[in-house]
């Protein structure tokens, strides 16, 4: 019995204790002041509405917000910020959103422009007073004065423009256009320099000239004429006794005045003919016939040296008859294929070197 007693009486403490708690905090309510300011606290711990400039004012619990936020978002967030502390019955929230208005003596200029003003009739009023002081500059009049014509003598309006327009800097020129030839475009050249299997080297260069223009549409991008250079790409000459002779060529640039143009083209191959197998059947058929003629002669020392002789004699024909070898002349024409586009500057004057041409 005396547990239960002690334990109701501590419940009826703790209840009273609470009831004057809660009495006192009834009984003291905050400020207009201290809302405000833990507002502002909460607005200076958020990160869209820090900095912002925004005013709060409470009064008996309403809080009127004033300012200028950058979005919606901003605008309720506010709002719910106000609304969450203690003390707040309601909010009222006038803030805008958008750019901040601009200021009176900002917006004064473009809301009231000044007024025209119109000094003509003042001039005109005033006019002969002008005439009568000293001018520098040359002076003119297209009317009389009140005595009789006036000297002076009105300049025609060329004249007043030349005194009043500043020379001016011409423009520059327009870039040059530029066309591309598209890849496949055969490219006719006329050699310059011989070129001989059995004397070239690979890696030579060689020199040769535009045989026709190059042309783009029916227009004319590069006349005929113009410089062309290519080297050897690999060169083998026929042997005495068997093999054959090849030629592979191939084209580096066009020279265009002082432009020079790198181009892709195909290769100029051309293999000679092969005369080995003959030569080896001439040079055996020659043998035997010697040593026929020399055993009729004297016996096995006679076929012996008839059989030298008739190779001296098909080695003869061998030496007559050696692999062809290639010789491309000067002023032979070669045709190859771009096999890349090329990009230049069109010009329709043709090259300072004059060459003649075979069936000019």
């Amino acid at each position: 019995m005396k547990t239960k007693t002690r334990l109701s009486f501590v419940a009826f403490l703790l209840v009273l204790v609470l009831g004057i708690a809660v009495g006192c905090n009834q009984a003291k309510p905050k400020s207009d002041a201290q809302i405000s300011s833990e507002i502002q606290s909460k607005y200076g711990q958020d990160s869209g509405l820090q900095g912002k400039q925004l005013s709060v004012q409470a009064a008996n619990g309403v809080v009127t917000l004033d300012g200028t936020v950058d979005n919606q978002n901003e605008r309720d967030a506010a709002a719910r910020l106000a609304a969450s502390v203690d003390g707040v019955k309601t909010v009222v929230n006038n803030l805008q959103v958008g750019a901040a208005p601009q200021t009176a003596a900002a917006a004064e200029p473009v809301a009231q422009p000044q007024p025209e003003q119109k000094p003509e009739p003042q001039r005109r009023a005033s006019a002969p007073r002008h005439r009568a002081r000293p001018q520098s500059a040359p002076s003119v009049d297209t009317g009389s004065s009140a005595t009789g014509p006036s000297n002076h003598v009105a300049a025609p309006p060329s004249t007043m423009e030349a005194m009043n327009t500043a020379p001016s800097t011409p423009a520059p020129p327009p870039p040059p256009q530029k066309v591309t030839i598209p890849s496949g475009t055969t490219l006719a050249v006329r050699l310059v320099d011989p070129i001989d299997s059995e004397t070239s080297q690979p890696g030579q260069t060689f020199r040769a000239t535009l045989d026709s223009p190059l042309a783009i549409e029916g227009e004319t991008a590069i006349p005929a004429g113009y410089d062309v250079e290519g080297h050897i790409v690999d060169v083998k000459s026929a042997g005495k006794f068997a093999g054959q002779s090849l030629l592979i060529l191939q084209l580096d640039r066009i020279a265009v005045g002082k432009k020079y143009y790198n181009v892709q083209t195909d290769q100029y191959r051309r293999q000679g003919t092969s005369r080995g197998k003959n030569t080896a059947e001439k040079v055996g058929a020659g043998a035997a016939i010697g040593a026929i003629i020399g055993g009729i002669a004297g016996g096995g020392k006679g076929a012996a040296i008839g059989a030298a002789a008739g190779g001296g004699l098909g080695g003869g024909v061998q030496a007559a008859t050696k692999g062809q070898q290639i010789k491309l002349a000067s002023e032979t024409v070669l045709n190859f294929t771009l096999q890349g586009p090329l990009t230049v500057v069109p010009t329709t004057e043709g090259p300072n070197a004059n060459r003649p041409k075979l069936g000019d």
